[in-house]
């Protein structure tokens, strides 16, 4: 299973980029895997092949529009097919013994 985390934007398009940054919103959200949104990226989990083909297709969407586009991404793999989304999380509370601030 893959998380990644990224973020992707045009930089010659002005101060403000929501209106790009909501395309790649939308193609995430329509993808159909589990993702979180966060102020400053987005995390995605899915299969190596189905996370690099939605980073590809983000990528895709913005290409077209703007010269020039920044990404930053991270990238953790481990074997198998349990999400870690959540559990990632819930291991550093129990370790804590007490609930930390996400949303």
């Amino acid at each position: 299973m893959v998380l990644a985390e990224f973020s992707m934007f045009p930089t010659d398009k002005g101060e403000s980029v929501s209106r790009w940054v909501s395309q790649v919103i939308d193609v995430i959200d329509k993808s159909g895997l589990n993702y979180k949104l966060t102020p400053m990226g987005t995390v995605i989990e899915g299969s190596w092949e189905e996370v690099s083909a939605l980073l590809s297709k983000c990528f895709k969407t913005l290409e077209g529009q703007c010269d020039r586009i920044y990404s930053s991404i991270k990238i953790d793999y481990r074997k198998g097919d349990n999400s870690r989304m959540k559990s990632k999380i819930e291991k550093i509370e129990s370790l804590l013994e007490r609930q930390v601030k996400h949303s």
